[in-house]
């Protein structure tokens, strides 16, 4: 299936983000978990950088990508936590402006590292800022079969959710997180209209004038 992506622009707060309506989805994650390659795995190309210096970005990079024949959509990628010097009082700045725009939350976590407490914590807010949302593990192809099994159980018990495993480097998991990117965006169509309707003024009949 053909895919187009391109990235847009980084945005350091509510003003640099997209104005014009097209539903959203962001990408959530501790610094060095793998958001950017990911990406470029999802899109068949090389949109989004790596690095290998975790907490590098600060800036949420915004892709413009459409899937087949299906309605494009905006992929927002948030600077990783969890790495900032001073805090990340900086990020929790940009996720506020971006979470108030309404759009799908994907939570990525390391499927080598289960359950940590700043992934916990970013999952309780994301279940209570976004109406649709999921978790993702990456880097599956790190891990035996018996790592693997492990991780996944202790993943889906923290989290009390489940929990889809992808690999960026293999490809395995990327057709279901394309399903799932699919459904979630579905369940987050914006619902406040671009043009708001006109009111309805209710008709009066007219008063019969006196013979």
């Amino acid at each position: 299936m053909n895919i187009q992506a391109s990235f847009v622009r980084s945005a350091a707060g509510e003003t640099d983000l997209p104005s014009d309506g097209l539903v959203e989805i962001a990408f959530v994650g501790r610094s060095n978990v793998g958001k950017s390659s990911l990406i470029n795995a999802l899109v068949r190309e090389r949109v989004a950088r790596t690095s290998a210096a975790p907490g590098k970005t600060r800036l949420a990079n915004v892709y413009r990508v459409r899937r087949g024949g299906a309605a494009p959509f905006y992929l927002l990628d948030l600077p990783g936590y969890g790495y900032a010097r001073g805090g990340d009082s900086g990020f929790e700045e940009l996720a506020g402006a971006v979470f108030a725009r309404q759009p799908a939350g994907l939570l990525l976590v390391d499927a080598r590292h289960p359950g940590l407490a700043t992934d916990r914590q970013a999952w309780g807010w994301i279940q209570g800022t976004a109406a649709a949302h999921a978790l993702v593990a990456t880097k599956i192809d790190k891990l035996s079969r018996a790592e693997r099994l492990h991780a996944m159980r202790t993943l889906e018990a923290v989290f009390e959710n489940s929990v889809l495993p992808v690999s960026a480097v293999t490809g395995e998991g990327l057709e279901a997180l394309w399903t799932l990117i699919d459904r979630l965006l579905n369940s987050s169509q914006p619902r406040r209209p671009l043009h708001p309707r006109p009111r309805e003024t209710a008709t009066r009949p007219h008063p019969r004038r006196k013979s």
